[in-house]
């Protein structure tokens, strides 16, 4: 056997691929590497250990030549005396290394007397033993005929236990003028096969088709598997209904029980499942009167009777029929059915109306001809004798005229079209045959309307609150009059009535649209000056004579957040909201620097103040009250602190479209010596300020009453100077009362001050924003021109 091995290994490329690396690690260590193809025979030689590790063969005997250590030891074995590697047993590679791109098999090998450690590694090359293989056999697919060219449909992949170009390397698909394969690379050695659609599909003609997809490998020869696709067709609704019959035409005779079956009409549709389930309604043209004639079984496509069929009254119908399939969206085909009625004897009474007046005026006499009916039937003899009647009717009577078989039907109460505007009278006429047949006529009598009915208010008083400053001329609310009557007797026109005992300032600023009673101010309303007022509206109808009626309307004036806040500290001698502040270095936190006072001539939450740090050049420094306005220092000055900083103090009210003014508050740090010299100054002069505040409001009244003085005589000089004509371009007052001096109101704080100047009236108010001085004059002549 030895020798046996020993030529099986001398034979190159028919059992062993030799690779051998031999190291020599500090004289009693090496390694060799061997490659060997997977699936040799048992007994195959890998190589000669000993030859390769200069190991003298004689002494591996007595030396304990062995493999010690190996995971896969059982797999091969030494022959002591040649030192040459069997193989032990088949070796299947995907076996030993699964899931491996390169297997090694480590050895471990060891010889005594001196101890020697040898390390053999033994490479398994990959043989194509394997091929490829699909987790199923069968695959089956739905697609639905409405997938459009180019879909894409993942398969499973093949499996192939050989790695390498014994992998599986390629898919096929059998020929299909419908679908091809696509193949996505996904890692190392792994490849997934898609479906792609090439050509649209269609269910009714072709089901299914059946596609056998093959995995090949690289191998020499290669090998391959396979899977059978199945890929089955969802329908989708392409395909109407189809009549069986071209023309359905069929014959009935008149008085039919109810039931009875006129024809069956059927329909087919290729389509599959609910697509090709066929069912059965009347065409959109089939009219009421058809319906109560006829029925449809929408499953049997069976037509019955279902009313009274009548051959006087009709001799054939035509019947549209619509069949539709249940598809998402329904297909229809459409298909008429003719019925002739055969006639029998079973005539009833006709009524025929003649000079009908449809309408007739509400405030008609009792007696008033509405109508002349004949009666007539189709019938000869006793069954042809006929009489006509009202049951239950309350309002009109037939009268018989001197013809047989005319009647004349009139008033017999008065009428009232508010009450009922249209009366059904119902007409039955009878026969005297046996059995008697009778019929019935329902005719209609409208009401004409005469204008008895004045308009009527919706609401009586009307309340209405109304925003001051409305801007002239835009709709501030509207009324609404009906009236119970028809057309021009109910067209209601709207007019302010002036002569009401209302305040005529009042009534002249309004107006009213006369078609839609919308109500527009011609001027704009103030809070502070009118709260409330009250007029009334006229609704007159357009009937004759026409009719009217007037309601009362309260409005009131809502305050609105119209005057912005005024700065009252701090404030520099140029009148703006600016003030300077030194204070010493060495004040402690909390301190009071400053105070901001403000005021809104607003109420309520329209004049409610806040105050708030717009611009502040060291945050950390100051802080400020937002109710009181107080600035107070938020820590001590450090070294490092600026000298100078500014504040600009935003004051907003609280009104919904907030209003607001800005303070500017600039503080100067001195040292505390400057301080306190400066805090003296202020002292000394505060306190001469309060010690001659009268001297000083003295000197001011004095002042004023010069200016005023010096005010009225130039006044004087220019109204003498000037001509009539002149001066009415600038004094066109009409209630001007040859005074010059007004005077006007404003409040700071919860003090009340009076100013009085030229031209000034106690309407009069100081513009916030202004420089102080300006005043705003009440425009009396723009209100009077209003009211005109």
């Amino acid at each position: 056997m030895g020798h046996k091995g020993r030529g099986a290994w001398r034979e190159p490329f028919q059992h062993l691929i030799f690779v051998a690396l031999l190291l020599f690690l500090k004289g009693s260590f090496a390694q060799i590497r061997y490659s060997i193809s997977e699936e040799m025979k048992d007994g195959a030689a890998v190589g000669n250990i000993a030859k390769d590790l200069g190991i003298d063969p004689r002494t591996l005997k007595e030396r304990g030549f062995r493999i010690v250590s190996s995971s896969r030891d059982s797999l091969f074995q030494i022959d002591h005396n040649d030192g040459i590697l069997y193989v032990k047993g088949k070796i299947d590679r995907e076996e030993v290394c699964e899931r491996t791109t390169v297997c090694l098999i480590n050895l471990k090998t060891v010889l005594e007397n001196p101890l020697e450690i040898h390390y053999v590694v033994v490479e398994i090359v990959d043989v194509n033993d394997h091929a490829p293989s699909f987790p199923e056999r069968e695959k089956r697919l739905e697609i639905s005929e409405s997938a459009m060219p180019g879909a894409r449909y993942q398969l499973q992949a093949a499996r192939d236990p050989d790695g390498g170009t014994n992998s599986i390397q390629m898919y096929k698909l059998s020929s299909s003028d419908h679908f091809r394969i696509d193949v996505k690379e996904r890692g190392e050695d792994r490849k997934m096969p898609f479906l792609i659609l090439q050509k649209p599909l269609d269910r009714e003609s072709k089901r299914n088709h059946k596609l056998l997809l093959t995995a090949v490998d690289g191998g020499r020869p290669p090998k391959s598997g396979t899977m059978e696709i199945t890929v089955d067709v969802l329908d989708i609704n392409d395909n109407m209904p189809v009549f069986t019959k071209d023309v359905y035409s069929v014959t009935l005779n008149e008085n039919s029980p109810v039931g009875t079956t006129v024809v069956q009409v059927n329909a087919t549709d290729l389509d599959d499942g609910p697509n090709g389930e066929v069912f059965y309604t009347f065409g959109n043209d089939v009219d009421s009167k058809l319906r109560e004639l006829f029925d449809l079984d929408f499953i049997t496509g069976k037509i019955l009777v279902k009313g009274n069929i009548d051959f006087e009254e009709q001799r054939s119908y035509e019947i549209d029929i619509q069949a539709s399939d249940r598809g998402a969206v329904p297909l229809t085909a459409d298909k008429s059915v003719i019925i002739k009625i055969i006639d029998v004897n079973d005539n009833v009474p006709e009524i025929d109306v003649t000079s009908f007046s449809s309408a007739i005026p509400e405030d008609s006499r009792s007696g008033t001809t509405v109508a002349l009916i004949s009666v007539h039937d189709l019938d000869d003899g006793q069954n042809a004798k006929v009489s006509l009647s009202l049951p239950d009717e309350t309002t009109f009577k037939l009268m018989p005229s001197t013809q047989d078989n005319i009647y004349s039907l009139v008033t017999k109460s008065p009428l009232d079209r508010e009450g009922v505007y249209e009366h059904d009278i119902v007409l039955v006429a009878k026969d005297a045959g046996e059995p008697s047949l009778s019929s019935l006529k329902t005719i209609k009598v409208i009401v004409s309307d005469v204008n008895d009915n004045s308009p009527e208010f919706l609401l009586t008083p009307y309340t209405f609150y109304v925003a001051e400053n409305n801007i002239p001329g835009e709709s501030m609310f509207s009324v609404s009059a009906l009236d119970r009557d028809l057309n021009e007797n109910a067209l209601v026109s709207y007019q302010i009535c002036r002569d009401c005992g209302d305040d005529t300032k009042y009534t002249s600023a309004l107006n009213i649209n006369s078609e839609n009673g919308m109500v527009y101010a011609l001027k704009s309303f103030d809070f502070e000056t009118v709260k409330t007022f009250q007029f009334h509206v006229l609704a007159t109808d357009s009937g004759t004579p026409a009719r009217s009626s007037n309601a009362t309307v309260t409005v009131f004036i809502l305050d609105q957040n119209d005057n912005t806040p005024l700065i009252l500290s701090p404030l520099s001698s140029n009148g703006s909201a600016e003030g300077v502040e030194e204070i010493p270095r060495n004040v402690n936190a909390g301190h009071l620097v400053a105070k901001v006072r403000a005021y809104d001539l607003d109420v309520g939450y329209n004049g409610w103040l806040l105050f708030a740090l717009h611009e502040v050049s060291d945050h950390t420094l100051f802080g400020l009250d937002r109710y009181t306005g107080q600035i107070r220092t938020l820590r001590p000055f450090t070294e490092t602190d600026e000298a100078k900083h500014k504040l600009v103090i935003l004051v907003k009210d609280n009104g919904n479209v907030s209003l607001s003014a800005t303070a500017t508050v600039l503080i100067n740090l001195v040292e505390p010596r400057e301080a306190f010299a400066a805090s003296d100054v202020k002292g000394i002069l505060k306190d001469e300020d309060e010690n001659n505040v009268t001297f000083y409001l003295i000197i001011t009244l004095g002042s004023v009453s010069t200016l005023f003085l010096i005010s009225i005589i130039v006044l004087i000089i220019m109204q003498c100077s000037k001509s009539t004509d002149y001066s009415s371009k600038y004094l066109q007052d009409t209630n001007y009362d040859g005074t010059l001096c007004h005077s006007i109101q404003y409040r700071s704080g919860d003090k009340r001050y009076m100013l009085v100047g030229p031209r000034m009236s106690i309407g009069s108010t100081i513009v916030p924003g202004s420089n102080g001085n300006t005043l705003v004059v009440p425009d009396r002549r723009r209100r009077a021109s209003g009211e005109t």
